[in-house]
């Protein structure tokens, strides 16, 4: 497989990337080589992520030094590989003759990793995720260990007061994760808690280590198990001590901030009297060493005498358009003072002396806001470094919500009653340290570090080598050859475009908000509805997710690449629940991620993010999978149409529509088997599926069933749809039905799609006739949603007549009385906190992710039949109103 670096990222450190394989091609024998363009062979590390259905490898994932990479590299496989000398989780590497490798000591639950040049010892269990770090034989770090603040309100005489609680941390299980010659992947799990034993905030924390790498890379994850009421996130992060040596004005600071980077001493080198010479002070600000000697040495120590020495420096980005900088002496009863004060930093920060430097970048830092640095003791023998993911110096997070009740009919809320509850929820972020034996690094390093951090080099395939392979099942490559072909492609660009702007536009930035997008426009406030219930944060619905992954498996963009990737992480953290009683459930869209009564499996489901992982091999996506795989048990806790059935009519105990949710199980058990060749979970679908054929009108009817999570069987209980038909088939069930038929090779479930999609575009008498009018008053509504299946059907069945029809109906959305604007952007003056605002005031996320979503699997069926120009078009859709179909 030949692949290529996405975008002009530095390739630094190590990276992992995905590799999909014809089925038949790789067993899990296969070992695999990697070659730079010019046939160079580079060290490599492999692991396998998914197989066929035959037990032949899907996707491998492999790592190696980026340093040693060019633009475009090609992976081989190589049938006849001896000895592989990897003990991790499926970790394999091709060993080469005499090559250097990471070696793992373990002695009872201590650890001591070398790999090369870097090495590390841990304790295991307890409080810290390491007890040194050492490169080239100087000791950097000293300990590590996660920090986390706790703020109650409570109320002293009378007073509303905060009071701040100090959690310390307890690891209770460290494993290694990975373990291959090049990297080790270390993770840790455990909470933190109070001395009288009061334990909050699980976490989860993985640490990457690379063989010869001064960088180490954590990827860190909390889970919300407070007392909402109570428990208000004040500070989260992970700290670290390291030593410092030599003369106070030879240690340093630096932060980057809007423009250039900010730099200074602890000890200043600008004195009134006695006046130290300005070139010793131009060299200190310039960060070199300062051997003095003789007078100058005898002048400067004088001065020392009688200045303050800087012992804390703290940055916080505490809103996205905000930062400070702030510093003061070690007493504790003295004053912050201001340094500057800026709008947005990349996050770069770095402090150092005679011994060496430590530089520290947090991935999106002022995306993710409130985030911060706080550095301690700069002053003394060992200094403390905090990386806060949420920093202390902001509001704490408060995960109340924003009303005591519901809103269902007026603000679309699912129900009347209060259904929010953040407990279970998580939240990922990614940051990293670099050791250098540089005083301080220039300006130039801390920029190039933290640009690394931020875009952190990937490698990826061709779309026409994806869309061969069939990744992730049926989708098109774009084509102009044609006016309507163009004017779509146009389209589609116009929807990614906006919506990425957005982005920056409304400031959907923050910890918890990151990545997501809002769901209803207001065209009179000209602003989302972020204030209305159901309208607010998006939260997955009609899959946006699955919109932006084909839109860059078809297109190779690196800018639709971000925005899908921050999605994946938001929804796939915030937007699902983790532990208790919702364990992989997710929260129906609303003002707070979590605060819709709905609690449904759709929003958790891995086909939201396989992409993901199977492009990058992201571990963290691991533990989602592992939560979702037998998630069915949670249907007994949350039953997703327990008001709409009696339960003391029920013979099952619970409820699946078989889209959204049981289509949701099928993407889960799907990514379970294909990830272990576990036939247990291809078993689970097929149970379905028979139970499905089962029904008077196979797959069209229901689409509600009664489900039982014990042995995954549906009961048909007739033809009723709660929510409406359009459900069962605009939330991701045609994407994952489709790519599940070629993977079961069961033609009776293919046809039973192309029925469907048939079936969703008859005229409602004919309807009625061949369904015997069991279907009653159920209505086949919002068709432009249905189109996908529609397309199926019509390339499935060979019928023009059908892929015209659907056509028609995907079309008339965006075009009709000669209007093809589509998805135009209007300019208005002085709106939304604009001075010149685009909009298009019409605009919904639902709307946008199934017209994009369903245009891109239609034109993989029926492209031929797709109008030449708008002309055509206009033609094809201008008798829409009087066509007699269900509307």
């Amino acid at each position: 497989m030949i692949l290529h670096k996405l975008g002009d990222r530095i390739k630094t450190g190590y990276t992992t990337w995905g590799c999909m394989w014809e089925k038949g091609k790789c067993s899990k024998e296969t070992g695999y080589i990697l070659n730079n363009k010019a046939g160079k062979e580079v060290p490599m590390q492999t692991r396998i992520t998914a197989y066929w259905p035959d037990g032949s490898v899907k996707w491998t994932a492999h790592t190696a030094d980026a340093t040693l990479l060019e633009d475009e590299i090609e992976v081989l496989p190589v049938d006849e590989i001896k000895d592989f000398p990897g003990k991790g989780e499926e970790a394999l590497s091709i060993k080469t003759k005499d090559r250097n490798k990471i070696i793992v000591k373990k002695d009872g639950k201590r650890l001591k990793v070398h790999a090369g040049s870097l090495e590390l010892e841990i304790t295991g269990e307890g409080t810290m995720l390491f007890d040194s770090v050492s490169f080239a034989g100087t000791v950097y770090l000293t300990g590590a260990k996660p920090v986390l603040l706790l703020e109650e309100p409570a109320v002293w005489e009378s007073c509303p007061v905060r009071i701040e609680k100090n959690y310390q941390p307890r690891i209770t299980e460290v494993c290694i994760e990975e373990e291959g010659e090049l990297q080790v992947i270390l993770k840790y799990m455990g909470n933190h808690e109070l001395a009288d034993g009061d334990q909050k905030i699980p976490f989860v924390i993985r640490m990457k280590i690379g063989y010869n790498n001064p960088r180490l890379d954590f990827i860190h994850t909390f889970l919300y198990d407070g007392d909402e009421d109570r428990d208000f996130l004040k500070g989260i992060g992970i700290s670290f001590s390291s030593p410092l040596e030599g003369e106070i004005y030879n240690r340093h600071v630096k932060f980057m901030g809007d423009h250039g980077v900010f730099h200074e001493s602890m000890a200043q080198l600008l004195s009134w009297r006695p006046r130290i010479p300005q070139e010793i002070y131009a060299n200190q600000i310039q960060g070199q060493i300062l051997n003095l000697e003789g007078k100058d040495k005898k002048l400067v120590d004088t001065v020392l005498e009688a200045m303050p020495f800087w012992s804390e420096y703290d940055l916080c980005q505490d809103s996205v358009n905000h930062f400070s900088v702030r510093k003061k002496i070690k007493d504790e009863n003295c004053c912050y003072l201001d340094c500057f004060h800026g709008n947005r930093t990349q996050g770069g920060a770095a402090f150092g002396s005679e011994h060496g430097s430590i530089l520290f970048s947090i991935r999106d830092f002022w995306e993710k806001y409130p985030s911060g640095y706080t550095f301690r003791n700069l002053d003394g023998d060992c200094a403390e470094a905090v990386m806060w993911l949420w920093s202390p110096k902001a509001e704490a997070m408060d995960f109340r919500h924003y009303a005591n009740r519901g809103y269902n009919r007026v603000y679309y809320e699912g129900y009347d009653y209060k259904g929010a509850s953040p407990y279970g929820i998580a939240c990922t972020s990614e940051c990293s340290v670099l050791l250098s034996e540089k005083m301080i690094p220039a300006d130039e390093e801390l920029e190039e570090f933290t640009e690394t951090i931020n875009h952190p080099v990937q490698y990826v395939g061709t779309a026409l080598y994806y869309h061969e392979l069939k990744a992730f099942g049926y989708w098109s490559l774009p084509e102009r050859k044609t006016q309507m072909e163009v004017w779509i492609e146009d389209q589609l660009n116009r929807a990614v475009t906006f919506y990425r702007s957005e982005v920056e536009q409304r400031n959907w930035y923050g910890l918890f908000n990151y990545g997501d997008f809002m769901h209803t426009y207001d065209r009179e406030r000209h602003q989302w509805r972020y204030d209305m219930g159901g309208y607010a944060w998006d939260n997955t619905e009609l899959v946006p997710t699955l919109w932006l992954w084909y839109a860059f498996m078809r297109t190779g963009r690196e800018d639709i690449f971000i925005l899908a990737e921050k999605l994946s992480r938001h929804a796939s953290e915030v937007d699902v629940y983790h532990m208790g009683k919702y364990k992989g459930l997710g929260s129906r869209h609303n003002v707070r991620h979590w605060g819709c009564p709905c609690k449904e499996a759709r929003i958790a489901m891995a086909a939201h993010h396989r992409f993901y992982y199977y492009l990058t091999g992201d571990r963290r996506l691991e533990d989602i999978f592992h939560e979702l795989k037998d998630n069915e048990m949670t249907f007994l806790n949350k039953d997703p149409l327990a008001d709409f059935y009696e339960k003391e009519k029920m013979v099952y105990p619970s409820h699946a529509r078989s889209g959204p949710d049981w289509s949701s199980l099928c993407a889960n058990w799907m990514t379970g088997w294909e990830r272990f060749n576990d036939k247990k979970y291809r078993d689970k679908i097929n149970t379905g599926i028979e139970d499905i054929k089962k029904a008077p009108l196979k797959l069209i009817s229901g689409p509600d069933f009664e489900f039982d999570p014990a042995t995954v069987h549906l009961k048909y209980i007739g033809e009723r749809a709660a929510g409406g038909t359009h459900l069962q088939i605009c939330m991701g069930a045609p994407e994952v039905w489709m790519e599940l038929s070629d993977l079961l090779e069961d033609e009776e479930w293919k046809k039973m799609m192309a029925d469907y999609g048939r079936f969703y575009y008859l005229p409602r008498e004919q309807q009625l006739e061949e369904s015997g009018g069991i279907i009653g008053e159920r209505e086949f509504s919002l068709p432009f949603m249905a189109a996908a299946m529609g397309a199926y059907g019509a390339w499935y069945l060979k019928d023009k007549k059908l892929a015209e029809v659907t056509w028609r109906h995907l079309l008339h959305t965006l075009i009709s009385g000669g209007n093809h604007d589509g998805f135009k952007v209007n300019t208005v003056i002085n709106k939304g906190n604009q001075e010149k605002l685009a909009e298009i005031p019409w605009i919904s996320t639902n709307f946008t992710a199934q017209w994009c979503l369903n245009v891109i699997v239609a034109l993989a069926f029926i492209r031929e039949y797709l109008p030449e120009n708008l002309k055509e078009a206009d033609k094809l859709v201008e008798d829409m109103a009087s066509w007699p179909i269900t509307r």
